[in-house]
């Protein structure tokens, strides 16, 4: 009787056993189903990934990117430009306008793409291996130190002005200057590209034959002239740089005309979304109910719990809102839950298991995330979440041209 009964227990526990085994492995086969499984449609050539670290440089990193890839479509060669020549330049620039209007403007390492075009078409460009903008003992950017004494600096000067009647000094922006290049190096004049002596602006022109008129910047906002020209209303837009203004549904169909003929785009837009995540990730969720929405800035979600991030987004493969209008998008803006917040390169789009298409953009956070560097942001949060981006003019379908007069 002991027996039968140890024998009976004994297939209980190993029943137990295989039915727990069992559910495990069920388990894991449904998470593993649930994760995105991403299929590659159309794919153009980028350069390797870089990281701007510590720095608010998303918006060179990403434009120097994607200067780099049109480098690739014409030439096809592989460069590697100075993202810390068109930062410093443009920080020399942008301290003269703000002592001009008084202080009256924004300050800080932010700004928009238009500006690397202009300091490109001002200044030239070089490569990386002639200058690196790392001459405060880092091999990566740290400029929180710089940024602060350039605003203490020009700041300084304009409160020592008014003990001056109100007259500047001859001096101020050469001094300021002399601070750029103390943190970044002293600029380059002249440097050798093969055989020849080139200076930056021999470089754009006969060496990389950049020409900053072959592209244009498109933007939708419902509250301006459809097919006219409109200044981007971001505080990061210093130079006042305009965009087309086209519904949003030609803002798509630029999109995937530029991918389908082989260029790629210079994306600026929100990332202050949930369903933007750490691992490489971005959608846009439907919202919980009662959940309260509110924009904010890339701060606030780069701190989020990376596990938390994954549990909700990447295993359950959420619904994503039903539809984005031009009212939709509009009403985000000005309620400042669509923001001004991050810099990225799309050089491409894919689909997932379930056929929904999603954009393949290229970060500057070095090779992080599931995707080592590459995030998948879907139709729907390209749609809702952009606020403006660069294409070659050649990649505008040609209606859409025509209605610009381009």
């Amino acid at each position: 009787m002991r027996q039968n009964m140890k024998a009976i227990i004994s297939c209980a526990i190993a029943l137990l056993a295989s039915c727990s085994l069992a559910l495990a492995q069920e388990k894991k086969e449904t998470a593993k189903e649930a994760e995105y499984q991403f299929t590659t449609i159309k794919e153009n050539p980028i350069t390797s990934i870089k990281n701007q670290y510590r720095s608010g440089t998303c918006w060179c990193f990403s434009a120097l990117s994607f200067i780099e890839s049109e480098l690739l479509r014409t030439q096809n060669k592989t460069y590697d430009l100075s993202e810390m020549w068109v930062v410093g330049h443009a920080y020399s620039d942008r301290a003269k306008k703000y002592v001009r209007l008084d202080g009256k403007m924004g300050f800080s390492a932010g700004s928009g793409f238009g500006d690397v075009f202009t300091t490109i078409s001002r200044y030239g460009i070089v490569p990386e291996s002639v200058y690196s903008g790392y001459n405060y003992g880092s091999e990566k950017p740290e400029q929180a130190e710089l940024d602060a004494v350039l605003k203490a600096y020009v700041d300084a000067v304009l409160k020592a002005q008014s003990g001056r009647g109100n007259v500047l000094t001859t001096a101020w922006h050469k001094g300021l200057n002399a601070v750029i290049q103390a943190y970044m190096g002293d600029w380059t004049k002249e440097f050798k590209e093969g055989n020849k002596t080139v200076t930056p602006e021999t470089y754009r022109d006969e060496v990389l034959k950049f020409n900053a008129d072959d592209y244009v910047n498109i933007c939708s906002f419902s509250d301006q002239p459809w097919y006219k020209e409109c200044e981007i209303e971001v505080c990061d837009n210093w130079r006042g740089s305009k965009g087309y203004n086209v519904p949003s549904e030609d803002m798509m169909k630029i999109l995937y005309n530029a991918i389908d003929k082989g260029y790629t785009a210079l994306w600026g837009g929100d990332v202050s979304e949930k369903g933007f995540t750490r691992d490489g990730l971005g959608v846009i969720l439907k919202p919980k109910k009662d959940e309260k929405k509110t924009g904010s800035d890339q701060e606030h979600w780069v701190g989020k719990d990376k596990d938390s991030d994954k549990k909700e987004v990447e295993l359950t493969l959420p619904e994503e809102i039903d539809s984005v209008s031009d009212s939709l998008r509009l009403s985000a803006y000005d309620r400042k839950m669509t923001t001004d917040d991050h810099g990225m390169h799309i050089y491409g789009y894919a689909q997932d298991q379930n056929g929904t298409k999603y954009f393949m953009v290229k970060n500057s956070w070095g090779d992080s995330g599931k995707y080592k560097g590459i995030w998948y942001m879907s139709d729907t949060f390209i749609r809702y979440k952009t606020l403006n981006f660069v294409v070659n003019k050649e990649a505008l379908p040609k209606d859409i041209r025509k209605k610009l007069g381009l």
